[in-house]
């Protein structure tokens, strides 16, 4: 009986687990946007630990490729390599447009009813907009039309492309929030060539414009934005 009061108490984190999720969780919900300066002694008073573990967790994360440091600057939340971004998002408009295309035949009538609740919910979000949340929605809405997708090795390339934008920290649609507004309107586009029965080619390349869309957003306001 001791043993297994023993297995059912609660793990106790160290002081620089918490702090190493305090943090992740933090950038990885935008709180924490690139380039934002961690000052290790405020998140120390936060936590109520002292510096020591604040400081191990952010070499970890430092390790992940999460944070960076710089002399005279300390530590901040890595800039977007956007090479990888680019690289990324090609690539997933290529895997996600096949997958998308295979697992059409096997969306069903629920399936299409929770798509468009998802994409209903995105809309909501566009009233009073919230980046991350929108991309929350965004991979929801997916999924649902993606996961049906019979190649098991076509379905694991596009999860590994949506994680690798989940590093990226991926919120496209707040540089450029007029994108989000076309999205939804993309989105039922897509489900409306799924529900007809459309030719797997053309959702296909719907699919797959789709997600360039929003890299060519991104790219044209970059562009703008250097002039």
């Amino acid at each position: 009986m001791a043993s297994d009061a023993r297995d059912d108490a609660p793990v106790t984190l160290s002081k620089s687990e918490r702090a190493y999720l305090f943090i992740k969780e933090r950038i990885e919900n935008g709180s924490y946007s690139p380039g934002f300066r961690l000052v290790l002694g405020q998140i120390a008073k936060q936590l109520e630990v002292s510096v020591v573990p604040v400081r191990e967790a952010v070499r970890r994360l430092e390790a992940e490729g999460a944070v960076t440091f710089e002399r005279n600057v300390g530590a901040q939340v890595a800039m977007v390599d956007e090479r990888e971004y680019f690289y990324t998002m090609e690539t997933l408009a290529l895997v996600e447009g096949k997958a998308t295309a295979l697992s059409a035949p096997f969306v069903s009538s629920l399936d299409l009813i929770e798509a468009r609740d998802i994409n209903a919910a995105m809309v909501d979000c566009l009233h009073h907009f919230e980046p991350h949340r929108f991309t929350e929605l965004n991979l929801e809405f997916h999924a649902v039309i993606f996961e049906h997708c019979p190649n098991p090795h076509i379905l694991d390339l596009v999860h590994r492309g949506w994680n690798r934008l989940a590093l990226l920290r991926d919120s496209t649609f707040s540089f450029v929030p007029g994108r989000a507004r076309e999205s939804v309107e993309e989105h039922e586009r897509l489900l409306q060539l799924i529900e007809s029965g459309a030719a797997p080619l053309d959702i296909e390349l719907a699919a797959r414009a789709h997600r360039t869309g929003t890299l060519d957003a991104l790219l044209n306001h970059q562009a703008n934005q250097g002039r």
